[in-house]
């Protein structure tokens, strides 16, 4: 018997292997939308997700973290540190960037 459906985590990880450009697009919206009520733990998952596409061991080493660690700071509960998130996101082959979203 085949399944209907699958898991929303399953499915957005497929789409990010087979179009890793996709992880600039997704990691982009979830951080703009980080500082909304849930915002945070979005983020975290999407970032989950794009190591998880990447795979977990190959990012946490080129994060230069333990694969646990990694596992830890993206989880639901996880709170990474801003050393964390920045090496995690080297792992994945990214960078955060800065632009103003209102004039001064």
């Amino acid at each position: 018997m085949t399944k209907a459906s699958r898991p929303h985590d399953d499915a957005v990880v497929e789409l990010l292997r087979e179009d890793p450009a996709f992880a600039d697009e997704y990691l982009a919206a979830a951080l703009d939308e980080a500082d909304q009520e849930g915002g945070r733990k979005a983020l975290l998952a999407a970032l989950r997700q794009v190591a998880e596409a990447q795979g977990m061991a190959a990012v946490a080493e080129r994060a230069g973290i333990p694969r646990e660690s990694l596992y830890r700071a993206l989880s639901g509960g996880g709170n990474p540190t801003i050393k964390t998130l920045l090496a995690v996101l080297h792992g994945v082959g990214l960078k955060l960037a800065v632009h103003r979203i209102t004039p001064i």
